[in-house]
């Protein structure tokens, strides 16, 4: 069993009114909760890893992983870069048989960011992988990846539309209220942006920051064209309280299966949470190919 493109799965979740939630790891541990969640809900599903992620991990270790990981789960699945800044890397993941791959180029010039975007989407269709993009600048910190409150901006509709048309692009993530990591107060979603974004551009959203955004804005931000969900702080704060919990029961504990396989179950339950969050629970044979 092979990756397929995530663009193919998006497409799926337009037609089908749900989104495909995209989780970050970087370990073995969260990448097989990932995958035994989507199994257990049978549900289409994307693994992400960062640039971050393969600085820590090694691309072939978390590629090997990953192979190994959906071939077990048997529902679609794709490979994904997330947040890729570097055309460098993007290049290599493609190369490594990653399925799809994001170029982030939202803190450059308009025009800047549509020629290597270009140029990405040029290497990915040959490669037979799709293309994740971002416009708008989504506040927080991820990884290597960070926007100041001051810096962060919502995106412009009307510039997103001629941002699609010019790149090509399967997939936009815009700014439309969210953030990476711990949110300080809740999170308002502009709503109505987002849904004259998705009426311009006629190609799947994403939403990038969706940790700690309320299920019900989640729910009204799908209905208004979100088809892929990023989650990464909510895995990581369930995994690493575990942990902490764990060693508080058991301080002379040493044998780290012990540690980190109670952390891997409840990463499970947080993963399957957002599967049904997002409605893409029981979709995996529906338009979305098992390769």
């Amino acid at each position: 069993m092979s990756f397929v493109p995530a663009g193919v799965l998006l497409r799926a979740a337009q037609k089908g009114g749900y989104a495909v939630g995209a989780f970050n790891c970087s370990n073995m541990e969260i990448m097989q909760a990932i995958v035994r969640a989507a199994r257990l809900e049978n549900a289409p599903v994307i693994i992400q890893v960062s640039q971050g992620a393969i600085k820590y991990a090694g691309l072939d270790y978390l590629v090997a992983m990953a192979k190994v990981a959906v071939r077990e789960a048997s529902v679609p699945a794709a490979l994904h870069l997330d947040h890729g800044t570097e055309i460098d890397v993007v290049l290599a993941c493609l190369k490594a048989g990653f399925s799809s791959v994001m170029f982030d180029g939202s803190k450059l010039p308009l025009e800047e960011n549509i020629a290597l975007t270009r140029q990405v989407v040029k290497a990915a269709r040959e490669a037979g992988a799709s293309v994740e993009a971002e416009l708008g600048r989504i506040g927080g910190t991820e990884d290597e990846v960070s926007v100041e409150d001051k810096e962060a901006f919502f995106t412009d509709p009307e510039e997103a539309r001629y941002f699609v048309e010019r790149t090509g692009v399967d997939a936009l993530a815009v700014a439309v209220g969210t953030a990476h990591g711990r949110y300080k107060g809740e999170p308002k979603l502009d709503l109505e942006r987002l849904a004259r974004i998705a009426g311009l551009v006629g190609i799947p959203l994403v939403l990038h920051g969706a940790s700690g955004v309320p299920g019900g804005a989640v729910q009204e931000a799908i209905k208004r064209g979100v088809r892929k969900i990023n989650i990464d702080t909510d895995i990581r704060q369930r995994f690493v309280d575990t942990i902490r919990r764990r060693l508080d029961e058991e301080p002379a504990e040493i044998d780290p299966r012990k540690i980190l396989g109670p952390a891997r179950e409840a990463a499970v339950e947080v993963v399957r949470e957002k599967i049904r969050l997002f409605g893409s629970s029981k979709r995996a044979g529906q338009g979305n190919p098992v390769k």
